[in-house]
C-alpha cells in the first residue's frame, strides 16, 4: 500500500505540470514508451486495441466522430543491437458512421542509453514518422520525437515521455508538447497495476487522460495490459476502453 500511495502522488505532481497550455490526441497505441527495447536479433509482435466509450459524436473538418470507435494498431518490432530497436505499424479503425477502415501506417526508431554508462536515470529516444487517413488526423504526415526517462527503486517504476510532434503536412507546423507518463508498482511477480498520464499543451487546445491500467505477465516475456482511461472535456476521447498483448516471435539470436 505504502508504495501505491507513491505511485499516485508522483503521477499528482505529474498533473500539476499539464496545467500549462497543447491539440492532437493518440488513438491507436495509447502507451507510454518502456526504456528497455528489444534485444538483438529478436523479433516482437503487439497489438493494442481500444474503445471510445464515450468522444466527439460529430465530424470536426474531416475527423470522423471518435465515439463508439474500435481502433487497432498491430506493431511489428525488429532488435538491431542490443540498444537500438525499429517498429512498423498498421492502423485501422471500426468507426459507426464508415465501417472497417483502414487509417495509416508508422515506422519508429528507439534507442536507450547503456547502463554502462551509469546514468542517475535511464535515459532512451524514439523518432517517429506516421501516415494517417483524413478521417483519423489533422495531418497526412507527422514527425514525433520523444525523449524517455525511466527510474527503478524497489518494486515501483516512474517513466515520463515528454513527447514532441510536428505536423509535416497542413495549415500547422508547430511542435506540440504532448507530455505522457506512468508510475507502476509490482504487486507480484505476475501482476503490475499501474496508473498513465497523457497530456496535449498546445496554446489554443489542451486535454488531459489518466488511466489505471494492470499488466499480466504470462511467461516468456509474453503480457496481457488492460485499462481504462477518463478524459477532460476538451479530449476528443473523454471514457476509453484499452487492452494489448506483447510476444516474442522465434528465438533470440
Amino acid at each position: 500500500m505504502p508504495r501505491l500511495i507513491a505511485v499516485l502522488g508522483v503521477l499528482g505532481v505529474l498533473s500539476g505540470f499539464a496545467n500549462a497550455p497543447l491539440p492532437a490526441q493518440e488513438a491507436f497505441e495509447i502507451s507510454v514508451y518502456p526504456y528497455a527495447t528489444a534485444h538483438r536479433g529478436e523479433w516482437e509482435l503487439e497489438g493494442h486495441v481500444n474503445y471510445a466509450n464515450r468522444g466527439t459524436t460529430a465530424f470536426v473538418g474531416s475527423i470522423a466522430p471518435r465515439q463508439g470507435q474500435v481502433r487497432f494498431a498491430g506493431e511489428l518490432t525488429r532488435g538491431l543491437t542490443d540498444h537500438w530497436e525499429m517498429s512498423a505499424y498498421l492502423l485501422a479503425a471500426q468507426v459507426p458512421t464508415l465501417g472497417a477502415r483502414y487509417a495509416g501506417w508508422r515506422l519508429r526508431s528507439r534507442f536507450r542509453a547503456p547502463e554502462e554508462w551509469r546514468l542517475p536515470v535511464n535515459m532512451g529516444l524514439s523518432i517517429e514518422y506516421e501516415a494517417t487517413r483524413p478521417a483519423f488526423g489533422e495531418s497526412p504526415r507527422t514527425f514525433e520525437l520523444t525523449a524517455i526517462f525511466e527510474r527503478r527503486m524497489a518494486g515501483v517504476q516512474l517513466l515520463f515521455d515528454p513527447t514532441f510532434e510536428r505536423d509535416l503536412a497542413g495549415p500547422e507546423h508547430e511542435f506540440e508538447f504532448e507530455p505522457k507518463a506512468r508510475a507502476s508498482v509490482d504487486l507480484s511477480r505476475t501482476i503490475t497495476l499501474c496508473v498513465e498520464y497523457y497530456a496535449s499543451l498546445g496554446e489554443l487546445t489542451r486535454w488531459h487522460q489518466f488511466y489505471p491500467t494492470a499488466d499480466i505477465l504470462l511467461g516468456d516475456d509474453r503480457s496481457l495490459h488492460f485499462g481504462v482511461g477518463f478524459g477532460t472535456m476538451s479530449a476528443g476521447d473523454r471514457l476509453v476502453f484499452k487492452a494489448a498483448f506483447e510476444m516474442p516471435l522465434g528465438e533470440k539470436h
